[in-house]
C-alpha cells in the first residue's frame, strides 16, 4: 500500500493546512530573513511552507516537487502569492541554477528519498556562498514520543506496531544526517529539536475528520479502511478533551550553511 504522491485524487491533501506562527518565529532566528533574496522549498507538495516563506517578504520564492498533482494543487491554494512560482523537478535533479539561492528548505523530505547524500548534494549546487539549507524531519526518537492529548503520532505507532517498524526502517538518525550534510560540503551544522504545532482543533471530531480522510498523513495511507476505522475508534476513546485541541509534532532541524572554501567540519 502506501501513499501515491502522483495520484490526482490527492492535489489538495498537503496543500490545505495553516503553518502556526511558532514555525515563521523559529525559521526567523535562524536565518537572517531580510537578507534572502531567494529560497527554494524543494520537496514542496501542495506549497503550504512555500506560501509561509514567500509571506515572510522573500523577494522570489520558488516550489520544488516530483509531483505535477502536487504541483496543481499547490498553484491552485497559491492564488495572490506574486513573489511565489513552482517548478518541477526531483530532490537529485531541481533544474535550477547553481549559486543561485540564498536559501533551501527540505521539510519532511529525506524519509522519502533512497539517496540523502545526493539530495543534500544538489541542495549544495543551488546554494550560493554563504546560503542556508534548512532541514527539518522526525528521527525515531521524534517519532517514537509517547502519545497523548497534543501528541497523536505516539498514538497511531501504539495501535500498529507494523508502522512502527516501517519508521524505523525510512528515519534517520541524526548523526547520518550530519554526516550526510558533511559530505555534501556543509561544515557549519546546527541541530535543534522542535515541537511544532500541527493543527488548532475547535473541537477533536475535526480532528477524527482529518484522520479518516488521511489528511497530510503519509503514514495513514499504509492502513486499509477498517484499520483506520480502527485508529479513530482508538483516539475517540483517549482525547477526553471536550473543547479546543492543539496538535503537536516533535521534529529535528538540522541547519547547515555553503561556505565558501572548505574549512575544519564542525558541529555547533
Amino acid at each position: 500500500m502506501g501513499i501515491d504522491f502522483h495520484d490526482r485524487n490527492l492535489e489538495g491533501c498537503y496543500a490545505r493546512r495553516e503553518v502556526h506562527d511558532s514555525w515563521r518565529t523559529l525559521i526567523k532566528s535562524l536565518v537572517p530573513i531580510e537578507r534572502i533574496g531567494s529560497a527554494a522549498d524543494i520537496g514542496c507538495g501542495g506549497g503550504i511552507y512555500s506560501r509561509v516563506l514567500d509571506g515572510m517578504g522573500i523577494p522570489e520564492v520558488t516550489g520544488v516537487d516530483f509531483s505535477e498533482a502536487m504541483l496543481k494543487g499547490a498553484v491552485e491554494h497559491s492564488e495572490g502569492y506574486e513573489n511565489l512560482s513552482y517548478h518541477h523537478g526531483s530532490a537529485y535533479s531541481t533544474g535550477l541554477k547553481s549559486d543561485s539561492q540564498d536559501l533551501v528548505l527540505e521539510r519532511a523530505l529525506i524519509h522519502h528519498v533512497d539517496d540523502v547524500e545526493a539530495c543534500f548534494a544538489e541542495a549544495f549546487r543551488v546554494l550560493r556562498k554563504e546560503g542556508t539549507l534548512i532541514v527539518q524531519d522526525r528521527t525515531r526518537e521524534d517519532c517514537f514520543q509517547e502519545g497523548s492529548t497534543h501528541h497523536i503520532r505516539g498514538y497511531i505507532m501504539e495501535l500498529f506496531p507494523k508502522l512502527r517498524e516501517k519508521e524505523e526502517s525510512r528515519r534517520p538518525q541524526s548523526n547520518q544526517v550530519i554526516e550526510s550534510l558533511k559530505s555534501a560540503g556543509f561544515n557549519t551544522i546546527e541541530e535543534i529539536v522542535f515541537w511544532e504545532t500541527r493543527a488548532l482543533y475547535e473541537s477533536k471530531e475535526p480532528l477524527l475528520e482529518d484522520i479518516r480522510s488521511r489528511t497530510g498523513r503519509s503514514i495513514l495511507f499504509d492502513l486499509d479502511d477498517k484499520e483506520l476505522e480502527r485508529l479513530v475508534g482508538m483516539l475517540n476513546e483517549k482525547i477526553s478533551v471536550n473543547g479546543p485541541l492543539e496538535e503537536k509534532d516533535r521534529w529535528t532541524i538540522w541547519k547547515a550553511v555553503k561556505l565558501n572554501t572548505p574549512s575544519k567540519e564542525r558541529f555547533l
